[in-house]
């Protein structure tokens, strides 16, 4: 998906040569994951043109809460901790981070 999202709306031949240049995919392959993506509803194929159908932020979105919900109990806070272990922010980082929280909790 994320070469989809990078080079959208793409020829599905240029797809199956663009995957087997980054990630070493047959043709076929390409085509089998096109295909079970399309089934899922997460992209489209029409006229031989690949399409998203849904967007890179939404599936960030739940992926990162399913990873909260399974690994952190759902805490936040815990999830913040053990990400910043061992990981010095820059002052422009940190006052992003601050502001998000600001706009959060209004």
């Amino acid at each position: 998906m994320s070469i989809i999202w990078e080079l959208e709306p793409i020829n599905s031949t240029d797809l199956t040569r663009v995957c087997h240049e980054k990630l070493g995919w047959k043709k076929s392959t390409t085509y089998t994951m096109l295909r079970k993506l399309a089934e899922r509803g997460f992209l489209q194929n029409v006229e031989a043109t690949v399409t998203s159908l849904v967007k890179r932020e939404q599936v960030q979105k739940y992926e990162s809460e399913v990873l909260l919900e399974k690994a952190f109990d759902n805490s936040l806070p815990a999830f913040i901790a053990t990400f910043l272990r061992d990981k010095k922010l820059s002052q422009r980082e940190a006052d992003a981070i601050q502001r998000m929280i600001k706009e959060a909790t209004k």
